[in-house]
């Protein structure tokens, strides 16, 4: 009878955290309202490192994920999504493959 008990309260478990679970992914993922003027602190942030992103751009030729670390303050990979993102954009273009010697410049030079 213990073990019934036991099993009924692992099940409940399970699906009450599931349901909180995707109940709290679909609030962080709601999308911004501009009606509201409300823009989310983390969409702000992208928004004023990809501004001065580009200005690193109008002031240098080559600029290195690394310096774009150490300019903005932010990790390996949030640089390199940043990098990824204007190269979309068609703002810059990234010279060279993988490794230390990979740098990225302004189009049209």
């Amino acid at each position: 009878m213990d073990y019934i008990i036991l099993i009924i309260a692992g099940i409940a478990g399970i699906v009450l955290g599931t349901y909180l679970g995707r109940r709290r992914v679909i609030r962080k993922s709601e999308p911004f309202d501009a009606a509201q003027g409300k823009e989310p602190e983390d969409v702000k942030k992208k928004r004023e490192n990809l501004e001065k992103m580009r200005q690193i751009f109008a002031e240098r030729d080559r600029v290195a994920n690394n310096d774009i670390e150490s300019l903005l303050g932010v990790s390996d990979a949030t640089a390199t999504r940043y990098l990824d993102e204007l190269e979309k954009q068609g703002l810059i273009r990234q010279v060279g493959k993988t490794g230390k010697h990979v740098y990225y410049e302004k189009v049209g030079q």
